[in-house]
C-alpha cells in the first residue's frame, strides 16, 4: 500500500513539473520578443508576393522602447512611399501620411503598408500572458526539436483567438500558426534563423528572417494554389539608447520632412 501512494504522490509530482516546465518555456518565447530594460533600432525590408503579381519591396527603420510599450516606423522607400510612418503610445496607433500631413488610428491588426504582416508582428508576443495551454507535444520541425503549444486566446484583445507555436529549447519561436475560433488556418509565419546581438556582453536573439503566408488569400497557377507570401528581413540592429522625442508625433512629422 505504501508503495503504490508514494507511487501516485511521485506521478502527481511528475505532471506538476512537466506543465511548471511547458509554462516556463512559454514564458521564455514570450520573453524573447521583447527587448526590456533598453532600446531597439534596426532596417527592416518587407518584400510582399502577391501569385501572377510580383514582388514589391518597402524598406523602413524602426525604433522600439518596450519598457514603456512605445514603438516607431519610419517608412523610407519605395520612393513614393517614403515618409510615412506608425507611432505606438498610451496603447494606441497612430498612421500618419506626409502628402496632407495628418494623423490616423490605426490597429495592431491592421496590415502594414498592404503586406501579410499586421502592425503587431512588429511588437513584443504576449504569448503567456494573453493566452492558455491547451495542448503540448514533442515534434520536429525540420532539423529542430521544438515544443509545439496549442494556445488559446484567455481575452478578446488579441490577433488570434488560436495559435500554434512550434518553441526550441531554447526558447526561440521557429513557427506560428494563426486560427480562427472555428479552428481555420488563416495564416502561417516561419522563423527560420536568428541573429546574436551582443548587448552588454550578453547575447540577444533577433529574428533575422520572418516568413509570413497569408492562407486565405491565394491564387491558382496552373494546378496548384500559390499564396500571398511576405518575407522581413532584420539588419543593421542596434541596442544604442535614443531620445525620449524619437516616440512621438513631432519626430514623425520631422522625418517626414528630410
Amino acid at each position: 500500500m505504501k508503495k503504490i501512494v508514494l507511487f501516485t504522490i511521485a506521478a502527481i509530482s511528475s505532471v506538476f513539473a512537466f506543465a511548471k516546465s511547458n509554462e516556463e518555456l512559454l514564458k521564455s518565447a514570450e520573453e524573447q520578443t521583447a527587448f526590456y530594460g533598453r532600446d531597439f533600432k534596426a532596417n527592416y525590408s518587407i518584400v510582399q508576393e502577391k501569385p501572377g503579381q510580383g514582388k514589391s519591396n518597402t524598406e523602413a527603420i524602426m525604433y522600439r522602447r518596450d519598457d514603456e510599450s512605445k514603438w516607431v516606423i519610419l517608412v523610407q522607400g519605395p520612393e513614393k512611399e517614403k515618409g510615412k510612418g506608425y507611432l505606438q503610445f498610451d496603447n494606441t496607433i497612430w498612421f500618419f501620411d506626409p502628402v496632407d500631413r495628418r494623423f490616423t488610428f490605426t490597429s495592431a491588426k491592421d496590415k502594414f503598408q498592404g503586406s501579410n504582416a499586421n502592425n503587431s508582428d512588429f511588437t513584443p508576443q504576449h504569448y503567456y500572458r494573453d493566452y492558455k495551454i491547451e495542448a503540448v507535444e514533442k515534434v520536429m520541425l525540420g532539423k529542430f526539436d521544438c515544443t509545439l503549444f496549442t494556445l488559446k486566446a484567455k481575452t478578446d484583445n488579441v490577433d488570434y483567438p488560436m495559435l500554434k507555436i512550434w518553441v526550441t529549447d531554447d526558447g526561440l519561436v521557429r513557427k506560428k500558426e494563426d486560427y480562427s475560433l472555428s479552428g481555420q488556418l488563416l495564416r502561417t509565419t516561419a522563423v527560420p534563423s536568428y541573429q546574436k546581438v551582443m548587448e552588454k556582453g550578453k547575447e540577444i536573439n533577433v529574428p533575422s528572417k520572418m516568413l509570413i503566408t497569408d492562407n486565405l488569400r491565394g491564387k491558382k497557377i496552373g494546378d496548384k494554389v500559390k499564396y500571398e507570401r511576405t518575407q522581413v528581413t532584420v539588419t543593421n540592429v542596434s541596442f544604442a539608447p535614443q531620445a525620449a522625442t524619437v516616440y512621438t508625433k513631432q519626430y514623425l512629422e520631422m522625418m517626414s520632412a528630410k
